[in-house]
């Protein structure tokens, strides 16, 4: 179990009571060894994000010799992780223990201004065979 402190949705979902591991969640529509008992709904976490203008003018200066733009790389990885985040939690909030079918959705909502989203289906699994230990 890690000793690093739980990262938090930018803005109150619920208390931070964590049951699903980011082991437990998959862009796949079954976890391996595991058999899926109940079938919660969808759940989504929900980022709106702007750039801010002294990262635009770095990247515009980026864009000038080419290559990764990194500034806007880091602000689309954090607003994805804090997104992946608040899914999780809201699969907390209603008693999940796995996510599957996990996506990626984003909407420019308007210039500069752009909405990450991220859902899949809350489910409780269990063990096919649970007398068995499995790595997380």
């Amino acid at each position: 179990m890690s000793t690093e402190p739980v990262p938090r949705a930018p803005y109150a979902v619920s208390p931070p009571r964590y049951s699903v591991s980011h082991q437990m969640v998959t862009t796949a529509f079954e976890l391996p060894n595991f058999r899926v008992v109940q079938n919660l709904g969808v759940v989504r976490g929900i980022v709106v994000r702007s750039r801010n203008i002294f990262a635009t003018i770095g990247a515009g200066l980026q864009t000038i010799v080419g290559g990764n733009i990194t500034v806007w790389t880091s602000l689309c990885e954090q607003t994805r992780a804090d997104a992946f985040d608040i899914m999780i939690q809201h699969a907390t909030e209603i008693g999940a223990n796995a996510v599957i079918g996990a996506r990626y959705d984003t909407t420019e909502l308007s210039q500069g201004v752009t909405e990450v989203l991220c859902y899949g289906t809350a489910v409780v699994v269990e063990p096919t065979n649970p007398g068995e230990s499995y790595r997380s």
